[in-house]
């Protein structure tokens, strides 16, 4: 990655800082791991919402979902999938949390478990190994999803296994509460009433979140992404590695430069904390084609 970085930096025309982390230390098969969606089928099942021209506004010239709903601090965790391409669980279970504290105004502000998606969802795709978001929506909506933290924290009905975080392997589906927790499974689903896909342009992008709050959005993850620090990213250089889930929460301007501001599933030891900025209303890496949520 270093000639990456060495490019990246070296360009006078980049946006961005590249520089290493954890992940620039890993070979490029293991890097990998670290993604998860499958974009074969994303969107298809769900209808697509668009907001009347009516309703047509001009938006701020920033926005961040942390400041408008400031008593869910849900919005602003960063998560840690680990070696589980797990990234379609993290970003959906997250939303679904977003809305979740949202609508409750902040009464039920609770992680829900990106494990439970990852385990019991037989129709999201294949665990570890990938999977929709799409569908993860849906089984929030058929099903119901229980709450549940990082790996090792010990937080709600199923925190993130050791299992997925270490070893990338896909746990078995166990429908009951961590023992000792004092939660019982069946109470403690939560659900949502409706999910759909969001319109591939950047306004109806922005209408979503400044309306309803944060969305989960699909990109395509080049090597030099991986070597991001800080700045407004735009691909420049290296291969296609695979495709990822994330989840959108604001946007803003950075030397005139307009970006979208990102939540990651990577830790805060990657990026800006765990955070993100991508160029924005270019499609950049596909940023903008592929974006889905749901409401209460």
């Amino acid at each position: 990655m270093l000639d990456i970085i060495w490019r990246v930096n070296s360009d006078p025309s980049c946006t961005w800082t590249a520089g290493r982390s954890y992940l620039t230390e890993m070979d490029t098969e293991e890097v990998i791991l670290h993604m998860g969606l499958n974009l074969r089928y994303f969107r298809v099942l769900l209808e697509k919402k668009t907001f009347s021209s009516s309703t047509a506004e001009v938006f701020p010239i920033s926005f961040d979902a942390r400041e408008e709903w400031p008593y869910c601090s849900t919005i602003g965790s960063i998560r840690d999938q680990g070696r589980c391409g797990s990234c379609w669980a993290f970003a959906t279970a997250d939303v679904m949390t977003d809305k979740t504290c949202i609508k409750s105004r902040g009464a039920l502000n609770s992680h829900l478990s990106p494990e439970n998606l990852l385990t019991c969802c037989s129709s999201c795709g294949h665990g570890c190994d990938g999977g929709y978001p799409e569908e993860a929506f849906l089984y929030w909506m058929r099903t119901g999803v229980v709450t549940g933290g990082d790996y090792g924290s010990n937080e709600g009905c199923q925190p993130y296994s050791h299992q997925a975080y270490f070893d990338g392997t896909t746990p078995a589906c166990i429908q009951q509460c961590q023992p000792g927790s004092g939660i019982n499974y069946p109470a403690d689903l939560h659900f949502g009433s409706s999910a759909y896909a969001v319109s591939p342009h950047a306004d109806e992008i922005q209408k979503e979140i400044f309306t309803n709050g944060p969305v989960v959005a699909g990109f395509q993850v080049y090597e030099d992404f991986i070597t991001y620090s800080h700045g407004v990213y735009m691909h420049i250089t290296g291969r296609f590695l695979g495709d990822h889930a994330i989840k959108i929460i604001g946007w803003g301007e950075e030397n005139n430069v307009p970006y979208w501001l990102c939540a990651n599933s990577w830790g805060v030891n990657w990026g800006i904390n765990g955070f993100f900025k991508i160029l924005r209303s270019f499609n950049e890496s596909g940023i903008e084609q592929f974006v889905v949520t749901g409401s209460l």
